[in-house]
Order: C-alpha cells, then structure tokens, then sequence
C-alpha cells in the first residue's frame, strides 16, 4: 500500500541508485514534476514461479508452438490463474484477443547456388544457409537473381545514410552485414548511437528495406558477435514452421526470399567475385560507401505449405479503484518455438523454453495474484500475455495497432522476458537506459531494493529492439525492459557472465532449455520485487512520464497526448 509521496529532490539523493543510473546515462531531471509514491513490497508466492514455469516447460506442451496443442493448453491455464488471481477479463467478457496469422512451413530446400558463368558454388540448407519466404506462394524459386553488396542494408536520410544509393536492386538478391555501422565503437557516440544498436540494426528493418528497395532476395551475413548469438540460434529459429501476420489486399511489396548465410560462405562468394569481405566491411562503415555489383547470380528453390489460424493474446485486467480508465502494462510473451531443428545429440526436439518465456509467463501470474493481494491501485493494471514473439512481436504489435485498451491512456509498462535462474544479484541489467522518463520510476524502486542498476554489457545486440515492449515503444508508449543482473552475491561479475554465456551458447532457443528442479529462484524473486513496485508506483502516481526529449518515440507520444482527451 502507498505509503508516501516521494520528493523529487529526494529521490535524487539516493546516491545508491543514482550513481549507477548517472553512469549509464539517465537524467534525474524530466520536464515536469513527477510524484513517485512509495509502496510496500508485494506479497509475491514463489510457489506459483515453479509451478507455472514447470507446467508450461513439459513436454506436453510441446514448446508452446502458436496454433498448436500447446497453444490451446497454455491460454487455458493462463485464464484459469488470472481469473484465480482475482483478475478481470481483459477484452470485454473475453480472456483473449484473436490475433490472426498465417503459417508457412517451407520444405525440400535446393542448394543455394551463385555462379558467374566460370566458378560455380553451391552451399546446403541449414549448415551452411537458410532462408524464408513471407509470400504464400506454393512454390519459392529464386532464379539467377544478380548480388549486390550493399553494406548495412541502412536507408536513413535523418543520419545522413544511404546504402541504396546510386544502385537499382529490383529483383536482385542484397548481400548485407548484420548489426549497424558503428557496433565495434567503444561508447554510445556515433551516427548510429555508436556501441549500442540501433532499429536500423535489426535484421526485421534489413528486410523490410531490402523489399522496399524491390529487392528479389535479402541474405544477412551471420556473425556471431555482431549478430549476439550463435549460428545455431538462426539454424533453430529460421528452420521449421513460420508464423506472420495474414496480409490485406493493400499490404506492403515484400522480397521472395529472406535468409542468412555463414560468414565463411560470404567471404567465398565475395571472393569468388573478386572482392574481399574484411576489406568491402570496413568500406561499409564509412558514410561514402557504395553498393558494390558482384558479378554473380543466385538461385534456390523449396516448397511450402500454408495453414491459415488465430492465435490468441491473453488479457487480464485489475480495475483501478480511482482512476480505472487509466493504465499499466505488464507484458510477457507465452509463446515458443515448438520444435527445434536440428534436435539435441539425444534426439530431443522439443524447444520447451523454461527460462524464454515460460519464467515471463509465470511472472504475469505471480505479479497479478501480489498485485490482487494488495488491493486495487488507483490505475488498472493490465496483464499481457502475447502469442507469436518469436515469430517477430506478432502478438505484441497485434494489440498495438488494436489496442483494448486506448494507448493514449495507458500510462506506460514494464515487459519480461526470460529470467535466467541465476541466484541473488547485487544489480538489475537495464535494456535501453535514458530513453524515457520511467527511470525515475526505476531509480526509485531500485532505492526501496537496495540494488543498482548496471546498463547492459552487450548494447550493440539492440536488446530494446528485440522484445514485446518495443511494439508498444513504437507507438508512443514508455516502456521499461529490465533484466536479471550479473553481479551475483556469490561469484560477483564473472560467475554471471559464465552462467549468461553459458545459456546463450548451448541452451538459447534449443531444445535443452529446460525446467530444472534444482534452481535457486532467489534471484527471480527479488527480481519480481522490482517489477512489482515498478507497476504499483505508475499505478498509484498521478503522473504522465513521457519520452526523454530527443529520443525516437518522443514524437508519437506527444501526437498522441495532443489528440487525447481522456489520457497523457
């Protein structure tokens, strides 16, 4: 229960917090006064984290595939904790919103050959190059498609950018870098915010640019540290059945084929095309780069199979006591990959997804039946669970551009995805610092934790951009994404590095992602703490935070607050 008001003036003496928040770039100083109310910790049962996260990982669910079995059990569990937890049905009398999607599953994939005419090479689907395509076309044929190289694949007259220039790529096939121009910089200082990845990074804006630039094909050069994973994660992701929105008559043009080779195979096929990968990556990286013609061809061709569906978010809502019409996000994604190809040394093919995402999914439980203990706050405090973020943020900008619940009054949110079982943490890792005005909320619970917030060691993997809040960032909505920490109690920086590493290299989207009886959730709980006093401070303030001034999403927000008569 809210206990105080804490003073701005206040707030900014917590040296705990602000020294950490200061190094990493967030301003204490918002163009507006903001009330802060102080709350109690939440009453969060840990016996629900287990229990939820354990169920969701079994093999019975299958990996949580949208439009499956798993899909089906999984929304009937979710609706039978909400409406335990004491929640509301979110969408009118409905637990759920219908998000309607299409899946493509493609198979007998060809060779992807390139030829000049003289050297001929062909490399194998899967160990050496994959692909999609987000056509429903029954048969995908790329035939003698020309190469380009064009960089970074960035179009971004604002910065001054252009790898298009100068070159018509209609019906060719684009070679591009993953990650954007100024990744290896050592600061945030640079035309793409130097270290730290930009959206012009993501290898979903690459694609859509390289079909806007009428573009055949589009294949990223895979480079794990640019890319953040490894060439198992594409292989594992990219492989299998693909869900995507189903496409309107007036949709946007789209390439025929999407996909990523090995950097090795890229650096045989620049070869063979009289050029040099490592010296054609640095030109890119300067503002006067051209496209460079290679000379030579692509072609591949598989088949694929469609199957038409609606997957579904699930929405529960605590009506707030004073201020009901006004909201508070909390978002996880419930969904997961299904099954994972290849499969595990073991035979084991199931991607159940225990730490990514049946943890999140889990916290929305745990954090509504705290929240529900508590009482309502004055806002309404909305529960999300979206379907299809692996597939792209599917479910998430879903109800973006169908919101239930109006976007110019819903005050901001807090997203979870994965709580890595680590044990207790000295600090919180935060996603994406000094875009909005939420870190004051954050700078303030982090004073109640006792804790410190480290900014995230790997910023150039463009983390912000990467989950179920960005959607909501996009339009206008301040969202916080904070993850586990790495300074552990027991073991400091380095023994949180090895267990992050050690997740993200043999068990990141495979099928050794598993539910372990043996975690401590020590750490997740603390964690939840967090996020609990997060929601409830936005939910008991009074307070519209908005965007810092400058950031990307500052404009839609305030278009949206300017159009709004009931909201921000």
């Amino acid at each position: 229960m809210i206990k105080r008001t804490i003073a701005l003036a206040g707030l900014a003496a917590g040296a705990l917090a602000l020294s950490a928040c200061e190094e990493m770039g967030i301003s204490s100083s918002p163009d507006f006064a903001l009330n802060i109310p102080e709350v109690e910790p939440g009453d969060i049962s840990e016996e629900t984290m287990v229990d939820i996260t354990r169920q969701l990982s079994t093999d019975e669910f299958g990996g949580r595939m949208p439009g499956t079995k798993g899909e089906e059990l999984t929304v009937a569990l979710l609706t039978e904790r909400f409406e335990a937890a004491g929640l509301q049905p979110g969408n009118g009398d409905s637990w759920v919103q219908e998000v309607p999607l299409v899946e493509i599953t493609g198979n007998n994939f060809a060779p992807l050959t390139i030829t000049n005419g003289e050297t001929d090479l062909a490399y194998d689907y899967g160990s050496e190059w994959t692909g999609v395509t987000y056509r429903e076309d029954a048969q995908t044929q790329l035939a003698n498609s020309e190469l380009v190289f064009v960089g970074y694949g960035i179009n971004a007259p604002e910065r001054g950018w252009n790898d298009y220039e100068g070159v018509d790529v209609t019906g060719k096939t684009v070679v591009i870098l993953v990650n954007d121009p100024d990744w290896e910089t050592d600061g945030l200082d640079g035309t793409f915010n130097g270290k730290a990845m930009t959206y012009y990074g993501r290898w979903t804006y690459k694609y859509e640019e390289a079909a806007r630039q009428g573009a055949a094909g589009a294949l990223i050069v895979h480079d794990t540290d640019p890319a953040s994973y490894g060439w198992n994660v594409v292989e594992s992701s990219w492989g299998g059945p693909q869900a995507y929105p189903q496409r309107g008559e007036n949709a946007p043009a789209m390439t025929l084929l999407n996909g990523w080779v090995q950097k090795e195979v890229a650096r045989e096929i620049l070869t063979a095309a009289g050029q040099d990968l490592d010296a054609l990556t640095a030109a890119a990286k300067t503002e006067d780069f051209a496209a460079v013609e290679l000379g030579m061809t692509a072609s591949t061709s598989f088949q694929n199979t469609f199957r038409s569906f609606t997957s579904q978010n699930v929405i529960g809502v605590l009506p707030g006591s004073e201020a009901p019409d006004e909201y508070v996000l909390h978002t996880a994604h419930w969904d997961h990959l299904g099954t994972c190809n290849p499969p595990a040394a073991d035979g084991d093919d199931i991607c159940n997804g225990a730490v990514d995402n049946a943890t999140g999914t889990a916290a929305l439980v745990a954090l509504a039946e705290a929240h529900s203990k508590a009482g309502a706050p004055s806002r309404s405090l909305v529960f999300l669970a979206v379907t299809a973020e692996e597939s792209g943020l599917l479910g998430a900008y879903y109800y973006a551009a169908n919101p239930i619940f109006p976007l110019d009054q819903t005050v901001g949110g807090v997203n979870m995805d994965a709580f890595l079982v680590a044990g207790p943490s000295r600090d919180v890792t935060v996603v994406g610092p000094g875009k909005s005005q939420l870190d004051l909320f954050l700078e303030a619970a982090l004073v109640a934790d006792g804790r410190v917030a480290t900014p995230n060691p790997s910023p150039e993997a463009g983390y912000y951009y990467r989950s179920d809040h960005f959607a909501f960032a996009k339009e206008g909505v301040p969202m916080l994404y904070v993850d586990g920490g790495e300074d552990l109690i027991e073991g400091g920086r380095e023994a949180g590095k090895a267990i992050s590493d050690e997740y993200r290299a043999n068990r990141y989207h495979g099928p050794k992602d598993e539910f372990d009886e043996n975690w401590d959730w020590s750490g997740v709980m603390a964690d939840l703490q967090l996020m609990y006093r997060l929601g409830r401070m936005m939910a008991m303030s009074e307070s519209w935070p908005n965007w810092n001034e400058g950031d990307e999403f500052r404009g839609v927000r305030d278009e949206s607050c300017a159009r709004s008569e009931n909201g921000c």
